[in-house]
């Protein structure tokens, strides 16, 4: 019998879905402090300015905020600082190979808890030009048109 896993979202990265196409998601883990944890209970966290980088193996979160904890005085750490991803090797090697592609980057998607646990989704995305965000928007437009006349058809 599996139990139902509970996710309850932090922070959302909009910009990440406006700015790349999305090719693939992995879910990591973070490594975190204790008030750090607390902080992000409370839903204080920003990614709109991180991003991802891997350095001898390992995967880091860069400029990722975390507000510290008000009651937390000196056990708070740095808001910015560098905080390590729990990735499978298999997965490291896989975002490796494809990050040095042309053109093939990897960014913070979402952070949010599931069940207790903090984490982190990241896509492994390729950047979108002028021409194809115009696209985007004038889909998300047309979409938002048909569900507001499908609406009124209703009244």
């Amino acid at each position: 019998m599996a139990a139902k896993e509970s996710i309850k979202l932090i922070a959302n990265n909009k910009k990440a879905y406006h700015d790349y196409f999305i090719d693939e998601t992995f879910e990591a883990g973070i490594a975190l402090a204790g008030t750090e944890v607390k902080s992000l209970r409370l839903g204080q966290c920003s990614i709109k300015e991180s991003f991802i980088s891997i350095d001898k193996g390992e995967v880091y979160i860069l400029k990722m905020h975390i507000n510290p904890y008000e009651k937390g005085n000196i056990f708070n750490k740095d808001p910015l600082r560098t905080r390590k991803l729990l990735l499978h090797k298999a997965e490291i090697n896989k975002l490796l190979g494809k990050a040095k592609e042309k053109g093939y980057t990897i960014v913070p998607l979402r952070v949010y808890f599931k069940d207790s646990l903090v984490k982190v989704e990241i896509g492994l995305a390729r950047g979108k030009k002028l021409y194809d965000k115009r696209e985007s928007i004038a889909k998300k437009d047309q979409q938002r048109d048909v569900e507001r006349q499908f609406k009124q058809s209703f009244k």
